[in-house]
C-alpha cells in the first residue's frame, strides 16, 4: 500500500508519517512526505497512491483545491484530511473525503483509519438480489441510491441499474448500518456518494454525471446531520 502525506508544516508531516511507519509495522507499506500540493501531484502522476492525508489549510495550494486535482486523476482512493475545523466537513463530500483527522493527530484515530482501509482492500459487504429470475450479488459500496417505482426498487449502482420486485422500507433496514439514508418517501441514497446538497435536492455522483435527487424538505435537517454524523463516525 502506498500512503501519502501533505502538509506544509514540518512538525505534523513528519508526526503524521512516522506515526503510520510505526502503526504498519511489518505490513508492506511505502509512506512519502510533502510539504506543496505541487510536488504531490508530479509524484502522484508517476506513481498512484492508495491513501491520502491532507492538511487543509496550506499557502501555495489548500487541500480541498488538492483534493479536487486527486479525485479528477482517481476515484477509488481514500482522502483524509487534516484538520481542526469541523466546519470543513461538507466541502469534503466533494471529494468523498473518507474522515477528518484534528492536528496534533491521535495515535488511534489514526489506527482506525489504517484499519478500516485496510479491511475494504480485503473484504466487501454484498446483499443478494433478484432481477429477472436471476440471484446476483452486488456490493454495497457500489451502490449510489434506490428509488421506489410502485411494487419495486430501481437500485442505482457504479455498474449500471437494476429493477427488482422490492419494498425500499425493507432496504432501509437492511441498509441502515452502511451509511444508507431515507431522503424521500420514495428515494434512499449512499451517504458515501453525496457530491453536494442542493436547493430541495442532494446531488449524487453517479458514473455518467452528477444526478439531483429529491430531498422532502421535512428531512432536509436529518440529512445535514447525518452528512456531518458520516464524515467524523460511519467509517468507524
Amino acid at each position: 500500500m502506498r500512503i501519502a502525506v501533505c502538509d506544509d508544516e514540518e512538525k505534523f508531516r513528519n508526526q503524521a508519517r512516522d506515526m503510520i511507519d510505526k502503526l504498519a509495522g511489518s505490513l508492506d507499506v511505502v509512506v512519502d512526505a510533502f510539504e506543496d500540493g505541487r510536488k504531490l501531484l508530479e509524484a502522484f502522476d508517476q506513481k498512484p497512491y492508495d491513501v491520502l492525508f491532507l492538511d487543509i489549510e496550506m499557502p501555495a495550494m489548500d487541500g480541498i483545491s488538492l483534493a479536487k486535482k486527486l479525485r479528477e486523476r482517481s476515484e477509488s482512493i481514500y482522502i483524509v484530511f487534516l484538520t481542526g475545523h469541523v466546519e470543513y466537513a461538507l466541502q469534503g463530500y466533494e471529494v468523498n473525503a473518507l474522515r477528518y483527522l484534528t492536528k496534533p493527530i491521535q495515535e488511534d484515530k489514526l489506527r482506525e483509519v489504517l484499519k478500516f482501509v485496510m479491511d475494504k482492500n480485503t473484504t466487501k459487504r454484498q446483499i443478494l438480489i433478484k432481477e429477472d429470475g436471476d440471484e446476483m450479488l452486488i456490493n454495497v459500496s457500489d451502490i449510489i441510491y434506490l428509488e421506489a417505482q410502485n411494487q419495486y426498487v430501481m437500485i442505482y449502482t457504479t455498474d449500471g441499474e437494476h429493477l427488482i420486485r422490492y419494498n425500499i422500507g425493507d432496504f432501509e433496514n437492511e441498509l441502515k448500518g452502511d451509511g444508507f439514508f431515507r431522503v424521500h418517501r420514495g428515494y434512499l441514497i449512499s451517504l458515501a456518494k453525496v457530491k453536494k446538497m442542493g436547493k430541495g435536492e442532494v446531488i449524487m455522483d453517479g458514473p455518467e454525471g452528477q444526478v439531483g435527487v429529491p430531498v422532502s424538505r421535512s428531512n432536509m435537517k436529518a440529512l445535514k446531520e447525518a452528512l456531518y454524523s458520516y464524515v467524523e463516525n460511519s467509517a468507524f
